[in-house]
């Protein structure tokens, strides 16, 4: 069973995550993220920007996407290479060179799958994945259906995903219709999963996800196979949980050593 974190507010629940990992990056600066994009792990990113600008050093902490879009140009601002720079690489004093994305440009996109998982396999994997849940219960861009052997692969965007995307472009016709995704089973490999998800448009999602059965159909019920996993929430998102009864009394009674 994956750790259930609930808190009153996204701030609050991003703070302990931040928390975490700067504790970790303290204890091995050789450290390895997992990035995502979305609104979910913005709060994170933020309170980790907090611990830089008070002297955490993350200059030598790699990251690596979980994905990008096919078909926007260099510079695009909501590719997710700028996306990660503008959110993440900046904020906290990462090397650039440091951080990776998928390469979604046309030329060579046929192999842009291979060459990640190649370089995620060479550099030694994630120590700790950050992820949100859309709607549908796609983790990346791994939408109903995926396989949960999967690997980094070009993907088709459902229709609801495009739209849910929309608002960050001009219109839902601007949305690119493909992308380069982290699969499940590249997912599954990281050493710690944190599934992030604030808000009651995410409670059908998580509930599914964390307490529905395993299946290709809710592609977030993935984590119930991965040996450590932190599901931290906010009150909405908890709200559909059919055990978020015992999941308080667990996160009362945690032992001060066991972090998240």
């Amino acid at each position: 069973m994956a750790e259930m974190l609930v808190f009153e507010t996204a701030e609050a629940g991003a703070q302990v995550v931040a928390d975490h990992i700067a504790q970790a990056v303290r204890a091995s600066s050789a450290f390895t993220l997992g990035v995502a994009t979305g609104s979910s792990p913005l709060p994170v990113y933020a309170a980790l920007a907090r611990h830089a600008a008070g002297g955490a050093d993350f200059s030598r902490v790699s990251a690596f996407a979980l994905d990008e879009y096919v078909g926007l140009p260099a510079g695009h601002p909501q590719s997710y290479a700028e996306v990660v720079a503008r959110e993440v690489t900046e904020p906290l004093g990462l090397d650039p060179a440091l951080v990776r994305v998928p390469d979604g440009g046309a030329e060579g996109i046929e192999t842009a799958g291979d060459r990640y998982e190649e370089a995620l396999i060479e550099h030694g994997g994630v120590d700790l994945q950050l992820l949100g849940i859309g709607a549908t219960g796609h983790l990346g861009f791994n939408e109903p259906g995926s396989s949960f052997a999967s690997p980094t692969r070009v993907k088709t965007l459902t229709e609801r995903t495009r739209q849910d995307n929309a608002r960050f472009f001009d219109s839902v016709d601007d949305v690119p219709m493909h992308c380069v995704t982290q699969g499940l089973g590249t997912i599954l490999r990281a050493r710690h999963l944190v599934l992030l998800a604030f808000g009651e448009g995410k409670a059908d999602a998580v509930a599914a996800a964390a307490e529905g059965p395993v299946t290709a159909s809710m592609p977030g019920s993935a984590i119930q196979l991965h040996p450590r996993v932190t599901v931290v929430l906010d009150e909405a998102a908890a709200s559909r949980l059919a055990h978020r009864d015992y999941y308080a009394w667990a996160q009362r009674h945690k032992p001060a050593w066991q972090g998240i």
